[in-house]
């Protein structure tokens, strides 16, 4: 009776074992960067045109790093540039707000990404992670020049491992933020 048990114990934590092994799911090599940043449609900068270009000024193009002590750090990019992703997304609620793209525009936008990242610091049972990004908007319509920088930082933390998917959304919440701040700028809008 013994052995029986003995044998169904055994079979019991090898199929357990194996369910956990067999549940974990591999870590994805790409995240999805999907900002949220829509404006009214109005005509509020109708008949005004510029040049639209957007620059990733960043030395890596990851935007997820977790660092955990004694381990390489872990990196993860957006499936698309994020530069990609954010020229589309304001181009889009420009032209809902009437303005229209022209390479011979007078009015030439260059947005710049400066920093764009999720750090998180990995610990046995939590995790703290560091969000931080920061955009430069400059307008050069022949005679001035217009320099706005807008910032968004925050901070997470959780116990256990960090969820990737928690990680991006919060990526996204902070970068739709920043753009819908641009989006929506008395300064940059008086200044087109």
């Amino acid at each position: 009776m013994t052995k029986t048990l003995l044998k169904s114990q055994c079979i019991f934590y090898i199929l357990l074992i194996g369910n956990i092994f067999g549940c974990s799911q591999p870590l994805p090599t790409h995240l999805i960067v999907t900002p949220q940043a829509t404006v009214s449609p109005s005509n509020q900068l109708a008949y005004k045109k510029a040049q639209l270009t957007v620059i990733d000024m960043r030395t890596s193009p990851h935007i997820i790093q977790i660092i955990e002590n004694n381990k390489a750090a872990l990196i993860f990019s957006s499936l698309e540039p994020i530069e990609d992703i954010s020229q589309g997304l304001l181009r889009n609620q420009w032209q809902n707000q009437g303005l229209s793209f022209t390479p011979l525009a007078h009015n030439k936008m260059t947005i710049i990404i400066d920093k764009a990242i999720v750090s998180v610091d990995q610990r046995s049972l939590d995790y703290s992670a560091q969000i931080e990004i920061i955009i430069t908007v400059n307008i050069d319509n022949g005679k001035q020049v217009l320099t706005n920088t807008f910032k968004n930082r925050g901070y997470n933390k959780g116990n256990l491992d960090a969820d990737l998917k928690v990680l991006e959304q919060i990526f996204n919440q902070h970068l739709s933020t920043v753009l819908k701040e641009i989006l929506t700028s008395n300064d940059i809008n008086t200044f087109l």
